[in-house]
């Protein structure tokens, strides 16, 4: 039972080449197979992070496959629907930089604190879910004008950021408290 977590998310990392295939594929405007698809991934997600905590199945390796299989799943979505013209490029890019950020930053927290990362916090979760919920509703209603699939996705976009100052603060914090602990 201590592995399933970790099958759960190496699952959800193999999703990810089968979201694009299925996203190209299907040549209707609604993106059915690919949001079943996403949908999976993110059902995944919530689930290998329940079993870990219900039977205290964490684990370093899990620690990385999790978040992994998100930012990939993520930036996926992002970039799929960028090629198709939903959503304009930055809003990939954005995205693809706070990513990066969070990755530094949890690395240096880990690496120099010598603490382990941080976990999601609410905010975090939050983004997870509003961003499946953008992404999915741009997939399946096509007829969305684009000002307001741009207004959609700058909010799922400013949520992440809200996430990721939370995440600083909580990196800023451990920091401290290393510092603190270290001069005692």
């Amino acid at each position: 039972m201590r592995a399933l977590p970790n099958i759960i998310s190496i699952f959800r990392i193999c999703l990810v080449p089968i979201f694009v295939v299925t996203y190209f594929y299907d040549k209707n405007d609604i993106k059915l197979y690919a949001v079943f698809v996403y949908a999976l991934a993110t059902f995944s997600d919530f689930l290998d992070g329940f079993l870990a905590r219900r039977f205290m199945a964490a684990s370093n390796l899990g620690k990385l496959l999790d978040p992994l299989g998100d930012k990939l799943m993520t930036i996926a979505v992002m970039v799929c629907i960028t090629i198709e013209g939903l959503i304009p490029i930055w809003a990939v890019l954005v995205a693809g930089i706070k990513e990066i950020m969070m990755a530094i930053g949890g690395f240096v927290v880990h690496k120099v604190a010598h603490v382990e990362i941080p976990p999601s916090n609410l905010i975090g979760k939050s983004t997870s879910v509003v961003f499946f919920l953008v992404c999915v509703t741009l997939m399946l209603f096509k007829d969305i004008p684009g000002s307001a699939a741009i207004v959609m996705i700058s909010g799922a976009i400013l949520l992440m950021f809200a996430a990721l100052v939370s995440y600083v603060h909580t990196y800023v914090t451990v920091m401290k408290n290393r510092k603190t602990r270290d001069n005692c």
